[in-house]
């Protein structure tokens, strides 16, 4: 199975940078028009862009690969080219349209060498969720504006371009061919005894040809040195030490996932938008759910980058307030798959509430689009009401299967702390909803809490007609209940339900094996999510010795892992679950239950 390390900044994604091979495989970009991801994959054979060295008319394969992430987030190789020793990095820049990558040779005699990058743009394909190829015209050409070639798409007009430029002079060849184009970008150079060459090449994206070629020149003029500088400032004032080195590139790795692939700038509007996922490598990509962005992703960047956090919160009560609680959306607010969920449209609530607690940011609670929203979700709130019970309904449960019963027990809990939470806010306007909230509090613990050999227990889903079911889901945990603050730790009614559900007996339940998480129905192997649960709800030393030898996605947090080697099962390069693997390390570590 190839193993890829990702990189990307707020308009660009490198998702598939193979290991084994050193190759670019393909890179993305939102686009509001579109309504989604733009994907520009290589070809089978010959990947999208890849670095090759050639000595005596030979191209020499690389050997001893060895890849770091330097500052967490941007991809090193060091490795042998035969004698000579070579290095790539590539860099993402703060705030550029585009990537750069920097090739370095040292060799122990002389040599005469041809390097550089070639490729294979062989295919462009419209993701949201499902993947289908664009039905366009691929060009490349000569191009006065950057002194090299410009690779652009055309489907009657343009819709993208991309370009390099070299910090060199270099020779470029290319071949368009069955809507295909390979090239070769080149320099013959060389090497004396111990002498170091490097070549630099930045490659820019825009809408069409000049937008394109100045994005690499922008770089280009800037210099590698300045670019690397400004990200690693940016990034390094991110980061945040934990108590091993393991759990430092654990955190810190997820953290930049997390901000650069659940969210990222569009290239035709330039607007920030929330997704699931910028890369394929996610089944669900380049949608929007309001449980995934400010459940599990926000509380990771409200940390890390508070005016980042400030910016989802209008993009969320802007072009995403119209259909708040529906499954799931496209990034521009529109329906993509309707079906309404009681988390989601509690999410932006408890959202700003972290925020404005967090931040003191009090202009965000007056501002227009945010009380429309909060008047909407109260509006949708009263629908799903029972007529005689303060319980409220929902038709898709937290891994947005169908309900087995409409009234769940976690998800009342989220509107519990909403209420309080806009009783809070806004105590001149909402305090009423205080006296609603406790109202919802006495309804669970009447009518959500069954008895099992004489020990009372919470029921997963209820119908108010005497019917439950004993299940727990990682993306809506029970377990959750005192994080929330709904009870705490020595309630003995949560702590019996948390014992039925870790229990070796329960059907989702890996309490015997070295990953000892909870699965469900939707993918029955240890969920990271549910790991994220033990950290925040009393099990937090079995979760950091499980982190301490989890594979997950090379690093990176997945939807499910296999239960003996922790390597991922579902569900890989899941963004929104990285920030909140990485809100959970963090909670728990500050809290003391970080055990050596």
């Amino acid at each position: 199975m190839d193993r890829y390390i990702p990189t990307g900044n707020e308009m660009i994604s490198l998702p598939k940078i193979n290991e084994s091979t050193a190759a670019i495989e393909d890179f993305t970009y939102l686009s509001m028009q579109h309504k989604g991801l733009i994907e520009v994959r290589g070809g089978q054979t010959l990947p999208l862009i890849v670095p090759f060295v050639r000595i005596d008319d030979c191209d020499v394969p690389l050997s001893n690969m060895v890849w770091n992430r330097e500052h967490y987030w941007i991809p090193a190789l060091s490795a042998k080219v035969g004698l000579l020793d070579f290095t790539m990095t590539i860099l993402t820049p703060i705030k550029e349209r585009g990537f750069a990558i920097k090739l370095s040779l040292t060799g122990p005699e002389n040599a005469e060498i041809v390097w550089g990058l070639k490729g294979c743009w062989d295919s462009s394909w419209h993701c949201i969720n499902e993947d289908k190829e664009l039905d366009g015209k691929a060009h490349c050409y000569e191009s006065g504006w950057n002194d090299s070639v410009i690779f652009d798409f055309r489907c009657g007009v343009p819709v993208f371009a991309f370009a390099p430029m070299c910090d060199k002079k270099i020779h470029a060849e290319f071949d368009v061919s069955n809507n295909s184009v390979t090239y070769c970008l080149s320099r013959t150079d060389r090497i004396s005894k111990n002498e170091s060459k490097e070549l630099v090449f930045f490659w820019g994206l825009g809408y069409e040809e000049v937008a394109a070629a100045t994005s690499a020149k922008e770089m280009l003029r800037r210099g590698w040195d300045w670019e690397y500088h400004r990200t690693s400032v940016w990034l390094d004032r991110r980061a945040c030490p934990m108590h091993t080195p393991k759990l430092t590139e654990i955190y810190n790795t997820n953290l930049f996932f997390c901000i650069f692939y659940s969210t990222g700038v569009t290239l035709d509007t330039e607007e920030l938008v929330c997704a699931t996922s910028r890369g394929t490598r996610y089944y669900v990509s380049a949608a929007y759910w309001d449980r995934d962005t400010l459940l599990w992703a926000f509380p990771a960047i409200l940390d890390a980058d508070q005016e980042l956090a400030g910016e989802i919160l209008h993009y969320i009560f802007g072009r995403q307030r119209k259909n708040l609680g529906v499954h799931s959306r496209y990034i521009d607010g529109t329906v993509l798959e309707p079906g309404f969920e009681l988390d989601e449209l509690m999410a932006p609530i408890i959202a700003l509430e972290s925020y404005v607690t967090k931040t003191g940011d009090a202009e965000m609670l007056e501002d227009a689009n945010v009380q429309n929203g909060i008047r909407q979700i109260l509006k949708t709130l009263d629908s799903m009401r029972h007529p005689d019970t303060a319980l409220y309904e929902t038709f898709l449960q937290p891994t947005d299967d169908e309900i087995v019963h409409p009234y769940l027990t976690y998800n009342n809990v989220l509107v519990w702390k909403s209420l309080n939470a806009l009783a809070r806010l806004y105590p001149q306007k909402y305090q009423h909803l205080s006296v609603a909230a406790e109202e919802v509090k006495a309804a669970i613990y009447k009518h959500c809490v069954f008895q099992s050999n004489g020990k009372s227990y919470f029921g997963w889903s209820i119908d108010l007609e005497g019917s439950h079911n004993v299940y727990d889901e990682p993306p809506g945990s029970l377990q959750l209940l005192p994080y929330y603050g709904f009870c705490d730790c020595m309630d003995e009614i949560w702590q019996n339900t948390v014992s039925m559900i870790r229990s070796p007996d329960y059907e989702y339940s890996f309490a015997n094996s070295p990953i000892a998480e909870i699965g469900c129905a939707h993918a029955p192997y240890p969920w990271i999510l549910s790991l994220c649960n033990s950290l925040l709800s009393g099990h937090a030393a079995q979760a950091f010795r499980e982190l301490e030898i989890l594979e997950m996605d090379n690093g990176i947090a997945c939807e499910s892992v296999d239960p003996v080697t922790g390597t991922c099962t579902t569900g890989a390069a899941f963004a929104t679950c990285a920030g909140f693997l990485c809100h959970s390390i963090k909670t728990a570590d500050k809290e003391g239950f970080y055990a050596e």
